[in-house]
Formats: structure tokens, C-alpha cells, sequence
């Protein structure tokens, strides 16, 4: 029981040091009773909840003239990208399609490529059928290659020339060559 009493002797000092006693529930001035509808009495301006509806209808307007500004920039963005060129129209559109056509008519798809196969090296094994422009060895989310390459020529006839190449080795695999048929795959 002594031990109580210097329990509570020492949180009446506590209080003392901050300035008093703890007030006992409802002597805080400024409490509301918001049990029996005492929340009206809490408002002490016309903000009061049945003023609510003309605050939607202000958030409404407010909302109604950033949409409205929001869509006037969309279309200042839209006329300032086709001004600067960032947005093809349709004449370049199909100049573009056009372009990568020919690029996969230059193509060739390589299968079974070894993991440790470079660029170059696969680039040395095709340059006996035509200038190579370009080898993509494709890799996946981590960097690691996938097991085949496309290889780009200069020309057009390179192509047949590669495909006698098919089922030829490269670091101790056998390569499948493909001719790339445009409709199927749009490369790059």
C-alpha cells in the first residue's frame, strides 16, 4: 500500500511540474456534446452542413473550368507536337511502314544462337553472304540473351545467300536461318 501512495504522490507532482491537475471529464472548456444533435451548435457561421449543397455546387464549377483548361492544353500540346514534327501524320505513317518492310526484306532471323555468342561473332559468320548493317542478339528483363539474333544486310540479296547458311555451325551449334516474312514479324 505504500507503494500506492508514492505512485500517486509522484503523478500529483507530474502534473504540478506542467501546470495542475488533470481536469475531470466535461469541466474542459469548449467541450460539445455531440450526443443529441449538439453538432449543430458546434457550427458558429452558416458553414453548417445544410450550407454543404452550395459548396458541391462550387467544387462542381471549379472541377467543370480545370476540365475545360485541362483539354484547352491537350490541344495547345497537340498542335505544338505536329508544328515541331513529334507527331507523324499519316503520309509519314505509312513512308515509316513502308521503311521497316524493306528493312525485314533485308532481314534475317538466326535460331539456336549460343548464349555466349556476340554481336560480332555472329556478324564474322554472315559476312561471306553480304555486307551486314546490323546484328540484334535479343536478351530478356535481366540482360540475358534469349537463343537468337536478326541479322540486317545492305542488300536485298544477301538474304538468299544467308539462307544457305542454315543448319551451319557456330560455336559448336547448329544455326537456323530464317528468311523474315514481314506480315508475321515487324522487327525493327
Amino acid at each position: 500500500m505504500d507503494r500506492e501512495h508514492e505512485v500517486e504522490e509522484h503523478e500529483v507532482e507530474e502534473h504540478e511540474d506542467y501546470g495542475g491537475e488533470i481536469p475531470d471529464e466535461g469541466e474542459i472548456e469548449g467541450d460539445v456534446d455531440m450526443s443529441a444533435g449538439g453538432d449543430a451548435d458546434y457550427y458558429e457561421d452558416d458553414s453548417a452542413p445544410n450550407s454543404s449543397s452550395k459548396e458541391l455546387e462550387d467544387m462542381k464549377k471549379r472541377l467543370k473550368e480545370i476540365d475545360e483548361e485541362a483539354g484547352a492544353l491537350r490541344e495547345l500540346q497537340a498542335k505544338v507536337e505536329k508544328e515541331m514534327g513529334a507527331v507523324p501524320d499519316s503520309s509519314s505513317t505509312s513512308a515509316t511502314m513502308a521503311e521497316k518492310e524493306e528493312v525485314d526484306a533485308r532481314s534475317i532471323y538466326v535460331g539456336n544462337v549460343d548464349y555466349a555468342c556476340t554481336p560480332e561473332e555472329v556478324q564474322q559468320h554472315f559476312q561471306s553472304c553480304g555486307t551486314v548493317n546490323r546484328v540484334t542478339i535479343l536478351t530478356d528483363k535481366f540482360g540475358q540473351p534469349k537463343g537468337f539474333a536478326y541479322v540486317e544486310f545492305v542488300e536485298i540479296d544477301a538474304v538468299q545467300n544467308a539462307l544457305l547458311l542454315n543448319e551451319s555451325e557456330l560455336h559448336g551449334r547448329q544455326l537456323k536461318v530464317v528468311e523474315i516474312d514481314p506480315v508475321d514479324i515487324k522487327l525493327f
